[in-house]
């Protein structure tokens, strides 16, 4: 397969790297596209993960509401000003808004979930028939599972990304520090459905 000048362009966009990045990165994978994509995504989230202890005292609130019933509201937190007010940090502010409108996530990671509460549906599996017949070391490797996947839905970091299931939404932020530059965090959130209180 050859490099094509349209593939540089677009994994350039894509990832926000530099056009010869992206022109190696098609070369190594031998002009497969989705190949160089999910190279410069790993890569990309190895710098994302070195960048998620930096401080975030910027950013900006972002609202959605779908069809007058579901409203969200959302703090989306970056580094600077700059990269607020940046319309690619509007749009990804958007997508989550949408994200927990479509979603309804309770938490915006599972470092947010209660203890009290982590710890409670914790034991109420633990306690469950089906594991009293195995051994503790199998039970709790068992029960993390089922925690992992309990929360799965609950926790906005931890739920697919509406826009493309092939990522969950903390892989879609960690994409998003790669292309910017900055440490993002998904600080708070609410979300109004009408005639539901919870």
């Amino acid at each position: 397969m050859g490099v094509t000048v349209e593939d540089i362009k677009k994994l350039k966009e894509l990832t926000g790297i530099g056009l010869t990045d992206a022109k190696k990165a098609l070369v190594e994978a031998d002009g497969d596209f989705d190949k160089a994509l999910e190279a410069m995504r790993k890569k990309g989230l190895t710098k994302a993960e070195k960048k998620g202890d930096r401080e975030t005292r910027e950013g900006l609130i972002e609202s959605y509401v779908h069809s007058g019933r579901i409203g969200v509201i959302v703090e989306v937190n970056c580094e600077t000003d700059f990269v607020a007010r940046l319309p690619e940090f509007k749009e990804f502010a958007h997508q989550i808004a949408m994200q927990i409108a479509a979603m309804s996530p309770k938490y915006p990671t599972l470092e947010d979930v209660p203890t009290e509460t982590y710890e409670a549906k914790k034991k109420e599996l633990l306690e469950s028939d089906a594991l009293k017949s195995k051994p503790a070391e199998m039970a709790d490797k068992i029960v993390e599972g089922q925690l992992k996947k309990h929360f799965a839905e609950q926790v906005l970091a931890e739920q697919a990304f509406i826009l493309d299931d092939s990522m969950t939404v903390d892989q879609r932020i960690k994409e998003q520090i790669a292309k910017s530059g900055e440490n993002i965090r998904i600080s708070q959130f609410k979300r109004i459905e009408l005639g539901v209180n919870e």
